[in-house]
Formats: C-alpha cells, structure tokens, sequence
C-alpha cells in the first residue's frame, strides 16, 4: 500500500461493471481538470464509450487487442505480443508523468491466462512515480495485487439477461 497521492484501485469480479466503474473515475479526474490514460487490454475498436471519450482532449486511448477474441487455453502468439506492447506502453506512459491517472483495463484477466506475468506489473507499480493513481480492472485479480492495492472493489454476478438469451445492447452493454 502506497501512503502518498497516487493510489492503487483494483475493479475485479465476475460481475458487470468494471470497466465502467474505471470510465466513471476517468470522467471524474477529467472533469477536476486531470490527464488521464486508459490502456485497454485484449480489446479493439469502437465501443461506445470509446467514441465518447475520445471528445475529452486530457485523454489519451490505446488499445492492445486483436478483433478475434483470445483463446485463453491457448492464447495465440500474436495475443501475447500485444499485451506485452500494452505492458511497455503502460510503462512508458506511467513513467513519463505525463497522466494523473493511468487505467489499465483488463490487465487482471491478461495476467491470468498469462499474456503477461505478475511480476512485471508488480514491478512496474513499485518503480511508478508516487503521484500516479493506477486502475486496474478485470476478473480474476490475483491475491498478490489485492494485497497491494489501495482500493479494491469485488463486482459480483447475481443476474443478467444474457442468461434469459439477450444479446448486448449498443448503448448499454458495448
């Protein structure tokens, strides 16, 4: 746990939410006149909220997926590759200093099924400058960055329509 400015926030659980709670802290910083970044794990394109955010000119997107969705038994080189890049952009942006808040969005869900390794990210929060807050969302958060971390919040499933067969909505679910 970090005592100074720049936090540590961990958005994890089976639930629905994460990276809109994430977006909801963006648009907070944003509207306090911070610069924040979202790097997005395993994700491309368009989404909404994407199109939304891309009007705030203190924000900056990158995105380090692939349209063809991971194969998590066995995720394709190419996956790796891209969240390795996702890694070393996430560094270069946290160190540079430039950014207030720095999201790394499904980064839990990368460390996981191994695209990248635990330890990178735990290396780069202690080498992070201490006025940086950090968000990382995605399931299956590992105990290690629980532990770390300053927030944590468990986002929990306790219904959803796409178990009654309806498909995501544009506008409310992507």
């Amino acid at each position: 746990m970090r005592k100074d400015l720049g936090l540590i926030h961990i958005y994890t659980g089976h639930g629905q939410g994460k990276t809109t709670a994430a977006l909801g802290l963006a648009i907070r910083s944003l509207g306090a006149g911070l610069k924040v970044c979202l790097i997005q794990f395993m994700k491309t394109g368009q989404y909404s909220e994407i199109k939304a955010l891309a009007k705030f000119k203190n924000l900056k997107i990158f995105q380090f997926g692939r349209k063809k969705f991971v194969n998590l038994k066995k995720p394709a080189k190419a996956d790796v590759d891209l969240a390795r890049k996702g890694l070393k952009k996430a560094e270069m942006i946290i160190k540079s200093k430039k950014y207030n808040l720095v999201i790394l969005d499904e980064v839990n869900v990368a460390i996981n099924f191994k695209l990248i390794a635990l330890n990178e990210l735990i290396r780069l929060i202690n080498e992070s400058p201490r006025n940086v807050e950090l968000v990382f969302t995605g399931r299956f958060a590992s105990k290690k960055l629980i532990k770390i971390a300053d927030y944590v919040s468990k986002f929990e499933l306790i219904k959803h329509p796409f178990y009654k067969g309806i498909k995501a909505r544009k506008g409310i679910d992507y």
